[in-house]
């Protein structure tokens, strides 16, 4: 769509209101509302203008206010608003050099599509995120001074095994799923296959092609795959497919979250990430080499194990990250590749052996991170890899779970804290600013974020089960 043809669609949807949505650092996304008679086609030149420095990782008081510049080509109907809402990204410009907010993530996405055409290795980059997530029918949590706790629950859960009937509670019918065995099994069992049926047809509605969706190996655990696009494009639609399951729940009166690793003792909610490169209707990551690959693919594939470690600052950004990213849990630490072999960093899909669905599938992110950063900083290594012609080493088709400590020592290892992928990323980053898709003050934010308001006040707090080890000591 265009300026014309996106207030087009809002007048054929009799909308009321325009909601702008834009995401902040940490890769939440928020939304300023208008009358929908504020919305015309100057608005796509002049702007909304908003405080930013509320936001966090965002702009200092003194230097707060900037404008929503609305982007047309990306224009859906809102399905939970009661009054009919156009929704609308927007990409954040200073308001006084009309120059892009240089810490605003969309822009990162936009000039990574911008400098991979700079390059002339390809036109097009697709990524297929596969966005996993838990739905639980209760949530509690507590972080005061003298009382920290959580507690969740749900029906499918092995915790309700010795629940009683009561009329509150209703019957145990005894339906559950067990710890790490909850691959898509049939109904009674998947108590969820309805909610994640009406979460497509509410995602077909608003612009985004489910192609399957399934219990995933977890508890209260679901998976909803949807087709690839490009770069930018999937990054907004996972920011909408996160709105949308997150309000379907809560309209069944439960809550779905995209934490990675909410339940001890049971799988995480990882976000494996295929991606592929394409220069006009030629795929080229499709040849004659290892699990049909071509050399490019490899490459990229190298430049993808050798800066995993910073990778993961920004596609696994959280604290909660490393509590999935361990072994046995499915989660990929070591850094390899394989065909098929879903214990290595890097996976080659053998679905199919056409040309057009050939890609490379990176398994350690999960769905906490920011899209517009996690993508183009895959693509950058990838990149990278290809430039420098970065050989990824054999391929590895042993289950990495099963080998000895011995030979798990000469494979080079995922960090093991978000701490520990902070320091990679400072030590390795001159890749990911070529092209100027990022830059170092975003860099140098993001981790300044992470430390001072993720990783510290957690290393400062008392954590309930230190009392179980050391009250008595």
């Amino acid at each position: 769509m265009d300026a014309k043809t996106a207030l087009k669609f809002a007048e054929e949807n009799e909308a009321k209101f325009l909601s702008i949505r834009f995401t902040d650092l940490v890769g939440a996304m928020h939304h300023l509302t208008f009358p929908i008679n504020q919305l015309d086609e100057g608005s796509f030149e002049d702007g909304f203008g908003f405080d930013a420095s509320s936001l966090r990782g965002w702009a200092a008081i003194n230097e707060s206010d900037m404008l929503h510049m609305p982007d047309a080509s990306r224009v859906f109907m809102d399905p939970f608003a009661e009054e009919p809402t156009v929704c609308m990204f927007a990409d954040v410009v200073d308001p006084m050099t009309r120059e892009t907010y240089a810490l605003d993530p969309r822009a990162v996405a936009i000039r990574a599509e911008k400098y991979l055409k700079q390059t002339k290795l390809a036109d097009c980059a697709y990524f297929g995120p596969e966005a996993e997530f838990f739905v639980f029918d209760s949530a509690e949590f507590h972080n005061d001074p003298h009382h920290a706790s959580f507690k969740i629950d749900t029906d499918e859960g092995t915790w309700n095994s010795g629940r009683e009937s009561s009329p509150a509670a209703g019957p145990n019918l005894g339906y559950r799923i067990r710890a790490k065995e909850g691959y898509v099994p049939m109904p009674p069992a998947d108590s969820l296959a309805d909610m994640r049926s009406h979460i497509s047809l509410l995602l077909a509605d608003v612009g985004i092609e489910v192609e399957c969706h399934h219990h995933e190996v977890a508890t209260a655990q679901c998976e909803i795959d949807f087709r690839f696009d490009t770069l930018l494009k999937t990054a907004d639609n996972l920011q909408i497919f996160k709105y949308v399951v997150r309000n379907t729940a809560h309209q069944y009166g439960k809550a779905a979250t995209f934490m990675p690793k909410p339940l001890y003792g049971d799988n995480g909610s990882g976000m494996h990430v295929h991606q592929s490169l394409w220069k006009g209707e030629q795929p080229l990551f499709a040849g004659d080499g290892y699990a049909g690959i071509s050399e490019m693919a490899r490459h990229y594939i190298g430049g993808l194990l050798k800066h995993a470690p910073a990778l993961v600052a920004f596609a696994a950004p959280t604290v909660n990250s490393y509590k999935r990213l361990v072994p046995g849990y499915e989660a990929p630490v070591s850094l390899a590749y394989s065909a098929r072999n879903r214990s290595a960093a890097v996976r080659i899909p053998m679905f199919s052996n056409k040309p057009h669905a050939k890609r490379v599938e990176f398994r350690p992110p999960d769905p906490s991170c920011n899209p517009y950063l996690a993508f183009p900083a895959m693509l950058m290594a990838g990149l990278d890899g290809i430039q420098n012609k970065i050989e990824p080493g054999d391929p590895v088709e042993r289950d990495i779970y099963d080998l000895t400590k011995e030979q798990l020592k000469e494979m080079r290892q995922l960090p093991g804290s978000l701490d520990a992928a902070l320091d990679a990323l400072e030590q390795d980053h001159e890749f990911l600013l070529r092209g100027d898709v990022f830059s170092r003050q975003l860099i140098e934010r993001h981790i300044e974020y992470k430390r001072d308001e993720e990783i510290e006040p957690l290393r400062m707090r008392p954590h309930p089960m230190e009392f179980g080890m050391y009250f008595d000591v």
